[in-house]
């Protein structure tokens, strides 16, 4: 007997899990071998690395360094069914859902759906700034920057050219961080080789932060070094500065001042992914579903939410919801996994309790920082740190091995060698150009 998606009726109680982010991919490799029958929804046949997503955007890395096909890391399990799709609709008292190619029932649906850029409600901002949320993203802005450098050196006017060469990185978290001195090394090492006919001097790159600091998430000392380190590769850090609109020509500033720039990235804010169906009352700030101790969705049976899309209350250390980061993705996951084998033997269920491993950020050659509970780092071996746990945090020997060389290359030549422009046909930027 099969069911709507092509999914056979094995008499399983089945759990369906929406994402295959770090949150959702864990999840079902946990239970793949469980009594389960566990059905992995995504609108992308991948697992993507988030964590390396200004690498692409940089010319670092190739998009399938970073991505691995979801089917791949399920071979053989004959007890997991994926279908790529984009699920419509919830609807909880019959436990189902409605997706773009069918409808499903479940007995457990897990929400791991993710997050995607949040602009504030700037409309502006949003049609002409570059997000950085996905590979694709990655590439736009990759190409977005070859491509105004190339128009750059047909222009004659000064001002014209600025525009084109200067980029503007909104959000000093950990990717506005990064992409900042991935673009400073970009301008020193690869620009004025690639360009020579350019003063690729006048190249500026900012970095705005709303906030009085880089790096919120992380300690004092992290971002007072993450500061040190940007400024002394030439970036110009702004904190305490408001972005309030974008034409795709200039950036406006609350104070009223501008920057003329062609490039604008949005790394300032994210939301969670919604879900149609589910009562507006089950969500809070950041579109995030409101959860219990076991990740369960307040007032729902059956409906479980992890990672980005999950806010869990924690008086004791996370009084205002953990951190949307990856490590509380899939702790979330490895104890849901857990619950769910508790609960099918009639046991308990037991509580998450988020142990927060650390947190790092690189901001160039040779410079990162690292924040653990017991001790805070930088410099080189802040950096090999960093490398280390990324290198190993990627899915597949292949991809380690080509993410590894890549990074060698690099950093033996201060070159990227992967500077090449793919447009589909009738691709316009988000400015119009």
């Amino acid at each position: 007997m099969e069911t709507a998606l092509n999914i056979p009726d094995e008499g399983k109680k089945r759990i369906v899990i929406v994402g295959c982010g770090f949150a959702g991919l864990e999840l079902a490799k946990k239970l793949k071998r469980s009594n389960y029958q566990i059905v992995l929804l995504d609108k992308n046949s991948y697992h993507q690395f988030q964590p390396l997503f200004y690498q692409v955007a940089t010319a670092g890395l190739e998009p399938r360094d970073i991505a691995f096909p979801i089917r791949k890391i399920f071979h053989n399990q004959k007890n997991v069914f994926i279908r790529i799709t984009e699920v419509l609709s919830v609807d909880s008292e019959n436990k189902s859902i409605t997706t773009t190619i069918g409808s499903l029932s479940y007995d457990y649906l897990v929400l791991a759906n993710g997050a995607t850029t949040s602009f504030f409600g700037m409309a502006s901002v949003e049609q002409n700034a570059i997000p950085m949320k996905s590979v694709q993203e990655a590439l736009v802005l990759l190409n977005s920057l070859l491509h105004n450098y190339e128009d750059a050196l047909l222009k004659k006017d000064v001002a014209e050219q600025d525009a084109l060469m200067n980029v503007v990185v909104v959000g000093g978290g950990p990717t506005g961080v990064e992409l900042s001195g991935a673009l400073a090394e970009m301008k020193r090492y690869v620009f004025p080789k690639d360009y020579p006919e350019l003063d690729c001097s006048r190249i500026r790159i900012i970095l705005v932060e709303a906030s009085p600091r880089l790096l919120n998430g992380m300690s004092e000392f992290a971002s007072r070094q993450a500061d040190r380190f940007l400024k002394k590769l030439g970036v110009e850090v702004l904190t305490d500065t408001q972005v309030m609109g974008y034409d795709g020509n200039r950036v406006e500033f609350e104070s009223g001042e501008h920057i003329a720039t062609k490039t604008l990235v949005w790394a300032a804010g994210i939301a969670a992914n919604v879900v149609p169906g589910l009562r507006s009352e089950s969500y809070t700030r950041g579109r995030r579903l409101t959860v219990n101790r076991i990740n369960q969705v307040d007032g729902y049976d059956g409906v479980f939410a992890i990672g980005d899309a999950a806010y869990m209350v924690d008086d004791e250390k996370w009084p205002g919801g953990h951190p949307q980061v990856a490590q509380v993705a899939i702790q979330q996951a490895k104890n849901l996994a857990k619950n769910f084998i508790l609960m099918a033997d009639g046991k308990e269920p037991k509580p998450f309790r988020y142990i927060n491993l650390g947190t790092m950020a690189t901001i160039g050659r040779n410079k990162a920082v690292v924040d653990l509970s017991w001790i805070k780092f930088k410099g080189l071996f802040a950096w090999m740190i960093w490398m280390f746990i990324h290198l190993r945090s990627i899915f597949g020997v292949k991809n380690k091995i080509l993410v590894f060389v890549n990074w060698v290359w690099s950093y033996l030549t201060y070159d990227q060698s992967l500077r090449l422009t793919f447009l589909p046909k009738g691709f316009r930027f988000k400015s119009g150009r």
